[in-house]
């Protein structure tokens, strides 16, 4: 009798047990969200790997895209919420369908680049802008060449930035508009005279041989990663929104506090795992050592628009004007973005 009676108990515990795992499952906000096979998505991937969005009473669904268009172009079939994405599509996405920044996901100035090989006569030419001194590159030894980048995109960016800053324009040039890994693949293959590569290809593209004509970082220009929300389900849902960004900014804060040379191991576990791809622990490094990142207090001071437009308000607007002035959006379109005001601090200012 007490054994049937002991088995009855333990039973009705695990009966308990399982029933309360279920039901605080069945609590959890279930967030679908898109990423790109880059740092920024490596934080959110860390943070869901600890079990910090459960903690927050989330589900963070990770999803893999090959670009920030291809994002975007998922969000009318409701594929996600909120995203990982270069500040050149976040413009395009308010422009299409009202989406908000509502986040900064790291500094992306060092890894948006032109890269040429070295024997090409672009790499022969250093410091031809003064104000560039850095740069590689003149008008003769550019103009009429092919360069291979995923076209309006913070890569297309940069090539456009570092064409303005040799006194050339995209029509100067032969542009062909390719994914980054076909990018990659085509420049390996002798394909093109140079190429707009963002982290982590622009690290592979270096470590077989590539030089770096320019990055944004040279040529002045800022150029985030932005989280990026679906207007729509921010507003219905602002302490949902809200506890996303706390997520996000908890693997921020962790990042900040560990020495890079410690995440390596886990960086290449995301690569193989998340992206499906193997990453040398040299590249790694240096792909995480070129993201710094912004904390809470950081952000709300980028975000601050109290006194006038803020920093990423002003980063916006500049991607807007100067995408409309090389013709890649029209003037109308870009007076829909001119003021940046798509970028607010309203979730950052509600996490905990």
């Amino acid at each position: 009798m007490l054994k049937k009676i002991l088995c009855m108990t333990l039973a009705a515990f695990l009966t308990l047990g399982l029933t309360c795992r279920h039901a605080a499952s069945a609590d959890l906000v279930e967030l679908p969200t898109a990423w790109l096979d880059e740092h920024e998505s490596f934080l959110m991937w860390y943070a869901i790997e600890q079990g910090w969005d459960k903690e927050a009473g989330l589900n963070i669904k990770m999803q893999l895209f090959s670009s920030g268009a291809d994002i975007l172009n998922a969000l009318p079939s409701g594929k996600w919420v909120f995203a990982g994405m270069g500040a050149v599509p976040a413009m395009l996405g308010n422009l299409r369908y009202g989406t908000s920044i509502i986040a900064l996901g790291n500094d992306e100035a060092r890894c948006n680049a032109v890269l040429v090989r070295p024997d090409s006569p672009i790499a022969k030419v250093k410091g031809w802008n003064k104000q560039h001194p850095n740069v590689l590159g003149s008008p003769e030894t550019v103009r009429g060449k092919t360069f291979l980048v995923t076209t309006v995109s913070s890569a297309h960016y940069a090539l456009s930035a570092w064409l303005e800053a040799l006194g050339l324009t995209d029509s100067d040039i032969a542009i062909k508009n390719m994914d980054q890994a076909q990018a990659l693949a085509a420049f390996e293959n002798n394909i093109g005279d140079g190429v707009g590569l963002w982290a982590p290809h622009m690290f592979v593209a270096m470590n077989k041989g590539a030089v770096i004509a320019a990055d944004m970082k040279m040529l002045g220009k800022g150029n985030p990663i932005v989280l990026v929300a679906d207007t729509k389900y921010a507003t219905r849902h602002p302490e949902v929104t809200a506890r996303f960004l706390g997520v996000y900014l908890r693997a921020v804060k962790m990042f900040k506090e560990t020495p890079t040379e410690k995440l390596v191991g886990e960086y290449q576990r995301f690569h193989r795992e998340f992206v499906g791809k193997d990453y040398d622990a040299d590249l790694a490094l240096k792909d995480l050592q070129y993201h710094p990142v912004q904390d809470l207090q950081e952000q709300l001071a980028l975000f601050d628009d109290s006194k006038g437009p803020s920093q990423v308000q002003q980063w916006q607007a500049n991607i807007a004007a100067y995408f409309s002035s090389i013709g890649r959006i029209t003037a109308e379109e870009a007076k829909k973005v001119a003021d940046g005001k798509y970028a607010t601090n309203a979730y950052l200012k509600l996490v905990k």
